[in-house]
């Protein structure tokens, strides 16, 4: 394992003094904070450290050291909002990039640095990099997080290689301050009083001892720092399984330019998950600007995919949004990268001998057919006589895919949480049998269907409207009701349907209803029901409307 720790000792000021002039940059400058009352410094640039300022110093004394000192209010939120951005920019070099607050990145660099032409070039590349954007950066490299950490911090060593033994590794980390292990006040405080300053102090005094004086975090601290033990680093981002990505001397500014890649990058993307049998349900599209400033598009499939085209069409609906809002080119991206951040198994489809258009006749036929059914004027009648229009299995799948393929691009354009469909729920009550769903999300897991589904209103209200109905005996249907003023006398009914409220979680007001699906004289269709079972139920019995056919 490789990892490279990347500090940036001055990350306040340079946060804004790179956004100015050269004579800004060069002027001293402080940032500063109100600590327990008094004014004292956060952040000091070179020119101001130049001067004997640092950090703690109370500002009333800075003033007094040096007259001309710029005075700015720290922003302790702003600081970390820019250190999340150098971290995305970093994952440019690797997926697994860290955030080390309060001032430092982590990058676990293993088996990546040969793309980019050995360690000690990936260690210079992002020393300037960095430095052109305005931050000072040192960056080292060793076997473990805590030895990189150390080492660029409080060490001009920057690369460890990774061939030396243990105890090479320990000879070279024994000349650094026992600050570097990060202990707590405590800890520290005892070590400056045994006079232990170096950690080639504690390396050479039995452990026992060592554990029992300053707690077992600081022995396993220690141990961190030799690489005896590996800390775990926490990504900002998961690592996808499957990366494609194209690097350019010059920076992209054209969205054509950009768009001729996406579509290269999705074919490369293809090989990488047929070997692997997946295929892509969330696609992550990186764009990094020569500036820093790293862009991302996700869009969601609603079932795997690994076809260049429909993947690249979902990533082009994506691209159009943004242009209309305004694609930030800056002066251009250099690197391009596109994820599968989601996957999931995908077998290769098996060819037959007869093809697409087959079926595309056959369903032309076949909806042919359907049109003649409904254009007739006794429906049921030629439902009854005519034969079930039947498509092949084929033509099924093209026309599932069809339809997926018009969500994916809703869901590309207008956002995966946008586009929903309604998933079946166990539940009695009908207005909670159905729950809205992101489309392109993974099916929920199919309600048991116990008994064959009723006839359910297209139109189902979401609170029941009350009516007034009459009716011939108390149990009986409606004669005749009245809803939103318009008076309708029933012609036939169908009915009732009992459906009981879930004793188990309703409460002790809810009553059973009895459902009927009734047409009136004009041949309008209602979904009514009567709330409360005559003789049963204390109350007096209310008529609804719920929905309409």
């Amino acid at each position: 394992m490789r990892f490279l720790s990347v500090f940036l000792p001055r990350l306040a000021t340079d946060r804004i003094l790179r956004r100015r002039g050269a004579p800004a940059r060069e002027a001293p400058f402080a940032l500063w904070s109100r600590i327990n009352g008094a004014e004292r410094l956060a952040a000091v640039n070179a020119a101001a450290e130049a001067q004997r300022l640092k950090p703690g110093m109370a500002v009333a004394d800075a003033r007094a050291l040096c007259p001309s000192l710029r005075l700015e209010d720290h922003d302790p939120e702003a600081d970390a909002t820019t250190l999340a951005a150098i971290a995305d920019w970093c994952s440019r070099f690797t997926p697994l990039a860290a955030l080390d607050a309060p001032n430092g990145v982590m990058l676990d660099v293993t088996g990546a640095a040969e793309l980019f032409g050995g360690e000690a070039k990936l260690l210079d590349e992002i020393e300037a990099c960095l430095g052109a954007q305005g931050f000072h950066a040192r960056a080292a490299l060793a076997g473990g997080p805590a030895f990189a950490r150390a080492l660029a911090r409080f060490s001009k060593l920057r690369l460890v290689p990774p061939s030396l033994t243990q105890e090479e590794i320990e000879t070279l980390a024994a000349p650094l301050p026992v600050a570097a292990l990060g202990l707590d006040e405590p800890a520290a405080t005892r070590l400056a009083r045994a006079g232990l300053v170096r950690v080639g102090d504690l390396l050479a005094r039995p452990r026992a001892p060592l554990a029992a004086r300053l707690g077992a975090a600081a022995i396993a601290r220690l141990d961190a720092l030799v690489c005896r033990t590996r800390e775990p680093i926490v990504p900002r981002f998961p690592a996808p399984s499957h990366i494609a990505e194209r690097r350019f001397p010059d920076g992209l500014t054209r969205l054509a330019d950009i768009e001729a890649t996406l579509r290269l990058l999705c074919e490369d993307l293809r090989p990488l998950l047929e070997r692997s049998g997946l295929g892509a349900r969330r696609l992550e599209a990186a764009f990094y600007r020569v500036d820093g400033a790293v862009k991302r598009l996700v869009v969601g499939t609603s079932r795997p995919l690994r076809d260049p085209l429909r993947l690249f069409g979902l990533l082009h609906e994506r691209l159009g949004r943004l242009a209309e809002e305004g694609l930030d080119t800056g002066y251009g991206f250099d690197v391009l990268r596109l994820a599968a951040i989601a996957t999931e198994r995908l077998d290769d489809e098996q060819r037959g001998l007869d093809t697409i258009a087959s079926d595309h006749a056959v369903f032309r036929r076949n909806r042919l057919n359907t049109e003649n059914v409904i254009d007739s004027k006794s429906l049921e009648r030629d439902l009854c006589e005519k034969p079930v229009p039947t498509f092949s299995h084929r033509a099924l799948d093209h026309i599932a895919d069809e339809f997926a393929d018009v969500v994916d691009r809703l869901g590309a354009r207008l956002g995966p949480s946008r586009v929903l469909r309604l998933d079946l729920m166990e539940r009695h009550l009908p207005e909670c049998a159905v729950r809205a769903a992101p489309a392109a999300s993974a099916p929920a897991a199919v309600a048991s269907m116990k008994f064959a589904p009723l006839a359910r209103p297209l139109r189902l209200f979401e609170q029941p409207e009350p009516i007034d109905a009459i009716a011939l005996a108390p149990d009986g249907p409606p004669l005749r009701f009245r809803w939103r003023r318009a008076l309708h006398d029933i012609a036939a009914f169908e009915g009732p349907e009992r459906i009981a409220p879930p004793w188990w979680q309703a409460p002790r007001n809810e009553l059973a209803r009895d459902y009927f699906h009734v047409v009136d004289r004009e041949g309008q269709r209602f979904w009514l029901f009567r709330e409360g079972l005559p003789g049963q139920d204390a109350i007096h019995a209310r008529w609804f409307v719920h929905g309409l056919f």
